[in-house]
């Protein structure tokens, strides 16, 4: 999950970052200061996307660990698995899948970012500790008529919370900075060399950078660098932004002198290039000067500076728009990428959250039930009960019976003849109706009939009962089994009740020959009906689902189980699991 949220991150804030240029490429003559530096905010916001819950992206497993792609059944002859059970009706098949094992890769990038983060963090820490040593060797100006005309611009501008104004042989330049307790500091003896004229230029322009929270914007800035120290898009977009916002700072000065002075403003600030250190990249404070070219793009605006006209208030408000709507436009993509529908969204009033992790013996895994009767459910984990994995063999209930609906098969006529092509297990090697194959979870059956039923039919249907995220991508083959068609527990629960009562618009006859076909055993007078699944990747069960409904003497109880491991999740362990549960609950 890390790794995805970083490559979201890295898209949104390159895709923004390019947009945002090229934007004030074409319009810099239609922008106000003040409007071409708020548009670097859309970034700033786009770039805490991938900090955002979880949840509110629905992403899924940690590091790519269940990604998609092709999956390919693998040799039968090495990869068949059947899992012993307690269960004489549990026939639990799964045929491992082929997938490329990324994760040394996904740990490998992890790795490095982390050690970016770490050097770049340890560059933000020595930064940090020259401005804590800027503050420890400043001395508090006491010149009555310096810390008179500081107040006075500090009224001025509305700023009603105090501010220090001190001296530091440590800087060359003006600078602000402090979130909780702010500084002003200014070279020492800066006092000898500078007029009262220019002192007032340097407060203004300090104290506006105060007023903008431009302090609090520079510890932003510097967490983000750090986040994305890999991306230079995100550097050349801060470098700019920086430039942005002096210039709307000294746009803001200018607007409170008059005319006259706009050149001895300029002329304030270029005193300081010759005196300028070398300029920090993990800056905790505004300063007054910069680079070479940066000053000289800033006397070029206060060259050309004039007062704002209505009309280019507005056409810097319709391009802010337009520029918003752009960067906006990738959030649909955002979205899927993030998840790629692997979560559902489920909001019931009636849920019961109940902690039956005993049942599942380490296992990470949910249990739904829901109790129709009382219109009630019950979910064990309710994280993992709305996360979507593959169906696998759970899938097979509705190949049969979208076979039934497109007349591939018949009630009485649904028998496929074994092409003669070895399998892993001894049952599949002989021909199979609709009954046997399911309870022989017979994968070779169940490919050829949606071969015949046809992917175009197929996805209509899992689009009709609202089947996961509907995604029959991964081929005609393999969409169900560890691949693209991705479903969670909830709903599953919700579309066996769906299909019990044939809420789904079925022919009833095919819904009954289903039905029969699931039904599992008789005990108590409850009849239990189900199908189990395993996911096998490269050798290793690491999804295991059993799903079905109890019908009682006066009522029908619908679960799911699903559990996920790395080498040992089956079908028959989440049997064992589910019948564990409901026979605590005296339902089974």
């Amino acid at each position: 999950m890390l790794l995805n949220h970083l490559i979201i991150g890295v898209i949104v804030s390159s895709f923004s970052v390019m947009v945002i240029l090229t934007m004030k490429k074409v319009f810099q003559n239609h922008l106000a200061a003040k409007w071409s530096y708020n548009i670097w905010y859309f970034l700033m916001i786009l770039l805490s996307l991938p900090f955002f819950p979880s949840h509110t992206f629905k992403f899924d497993q940690l590091f790519w660990g269940n990604s998609q792609g092709n999956a390919s059944v693998s040799s039968f002859a090495h990869n068949g698995n059947q899992v012993t059970n307690s269960f004489n009706w549990v026939q639990d098949f799964s045929v491992s899948v082929n997938r490329t094992d990324i994760s040394f890769v996904s740990y490998a990038l992890v790795a490095i970012w982390i050690v970016g983060v770490l050097i770049t963090s340890f560059m933000t820490f020595h930064a940090w500790l020259s401005i804590h040593k800027i503050k420890r060797n400043s001395i508090v100006i006491r010149d009555e008529k310096y810390l008179l005309l500081f107040e006075e611009c500090r009224i001025r501008l509305g700023i009603s919370k105090p501010i220090k104004l001190t001296l530091s042989s440590l800087v060359s330049s003006p600078m602000t900075f402090g979130l909780f307790q702010t500084y002003v500091v200014l070279p020492k003896r800066s006092e000898a060399w500078l007029t009262m004229k220019e002192m007032e230029y340097i407060f203004l322009h300090e104290l506006n950078h105060y007023k903008n929270r431009d302090i609090l914007v520079n510890y932003v800035m510097v967490f983000y660098q750090i986040i994305y120290w890999f991306n230079p898009l995100i550097w050349i977009a801060f470098r700019e932004m920086r430039l942005d916002r002096e210039i709307a700072c000294d746009t803001a000065v200018l607007k409170s002198l008059d005319t006259c002075s706009h050149a001895d403003y300029g002329n304030t600030i270029i005193n300081f290039i010759d005196r300028t250190i070398r300029k920090r990249t993990f800056s905790f404070a505004t300063e007054l000067n910069g680079s070479k070219e940066q000053i000289k793009k800033r006397i070029e605006r206060i060259a050309n500076f004039a007062p704002e006209s209505m009309e280019i208030k507005w056409r810097s408000i319709l391009i802010f728009g337009l520029v918003g709507l752009l960067v906006s436009l990738q959030l649909p993509f955002v979205s899927a990428f993030a998840d790629e529908n692997q979560r559902y969204d489920f909001a019931s009033k009636n849920i019961v959250y109940e902690d039956l992790g005993k049942y599942f013996d380490g296992f990470e895994g949910s249990f739904v039930l829901f109790d129709e009767k009382n219109d009630q459910y019950f979910i064990h984990n309710k994280e993992r009960s709305t996360l979507r994995v593959s169906p696998d063999s759970t899938y097979k209930i509705y190949s049969g019976l979208f076979a039934l609906e497109s007349n591939v098969i018949t009630a009485d006529s649904s028998i496929i003849s074994w092409d003669g092509a070895p399998n892993p297990y001894e049952s599949w090697n002989t021909d199979h109706d609709l009954a046997s194959a399911l309870e022989n979870s017979v994968n070779w059956y169940f490919q050829a009939l949606d071969k015949q039923t046809g992917l175009d039919t197929i996805q209509a249907s899992l689009n009709q009962i609202n089947y996961g995220n509907g995604d029959v991508s991964g081929g005609v083959d393999s969409f169900w089994l560890e691949s693209t068609l991705k479903i969670s527990p909830v709903e599953q629960v919700k579309i066996l009740r769906d299909f019990y009562h044939n809420d789904q618009g079925f022919k009833q006859e095919h819904i009954n020959t289903v039905k029969d076909a699931l039904q599992l055993e008789e005990k108590n007078g409850a009849i239990l009906s189900g199908k189990t699944g395993t996911g096998n990747v490269n050798g290793k069960n690491i999804n295991g689902w059993f799903i079905g409904y109890v019908e009682a003497k006066d009522n029908t109880y619908y679960f799911a189980t699903n559990i996920q491991d790395e080498t040992d999740a089956t079908g028959s362990k989440a049997v064992e699991i589910a019948l564990s549960i409901l026979k605590k609950k005296n339902l089974y």
